[in-house]
C-alpha cells in the first residue's frame, strides 16, 4: 500500500536529511475535501506515525499564501496533492503547486497526486472545471498587467 511505502521511505531517509520537519505536506482545496477525504487521509497517515503537515483552518486567509505554508512545503519529504474539482479555482492551491514543483526540481522531493472526483485528463489537458479556472486566472492576470485590481 502507498502509506507503507511512504512510511518506509520516511523512516529510512528522514534521519539523513536533518532540515526536513515533515514526512508529508498535504495540498488540497479545503472546501472540497477538508471534512471528508483529506481528513481521513491525514488521520491514517498520523496513525501510522507519518508526520504530516495539513494547513490549519485558523491560518489567516488573504490574497497571498502564508509564508509558513511555503516553508512547510520546503521542509517536507513528500507532497501529496489532492486534485479536486475546485483545486484550480484557489490561488493558494496554485501557489502551493508552483512551490511544490520547484521543490521537486530543486530538492528532489517526491510528489504524489490524488484525483478526487476529477478525471486526470481534465487536469492534464486543462478541461472541465480546470479549464474554467485557468480561463478565470488568465483574465485576472491580464487585468493585473493592465493596472486593474484583482478581486
Amino acid at each position: 500500500m502507498a502509506s507503507t511505502s511512504i512510511q518506509k521511505a520516511c523512516s529510512s531517509s528522514s534521519a539523513s536529511i536533518p532540515r526536513l520537519k515533515y514526512d508529508v505536506f498535504l495540498s488540497f482545496r479545503g472546501e472540497d475535501t477538508r471534512e471528508n477525504f483529506t481528513d481521513h487521509l491525514y488521520t491514517a497517515l498520523i496513525e501510522r506515525g507519518i508526520h504530516t503537515f495539513r494547513d490549519d483552518e485558523e491560518i489567516e486567509r488573504g490574497s497571498e499564501i502564508a509564508p509558513q505554508l511555503l516553508k512547510s512545503i520546503e521542509e517536507s519529504r513528500f507532497c501529496v496533492v489532492v486534485f479536486s474539482e475546485g483545486y484550480a479555482h484557489s490561488t493558494w492551491c496554485l501557489d502551493e503547486l508552483v512551490k511544490i514543483t520547484r521543490c521537486v526540481k530543486e530538492n528532489g522531493q517526491t510528489i504524489i497526486t490524488i484525483f478526487y472526483h476529477v478525471d486526470p485528463s481534465d487536469v492534464r489537458k486543462q478541461t472541465g472545471s480546470f479549464e474554467e479556472a485557468f480561463i478565470n486566472l488568465k483574465s485576472k492576470m491580464r487585468k493585473r498587467q493592465r493596472g486593474g485590481e484583482m478581486p
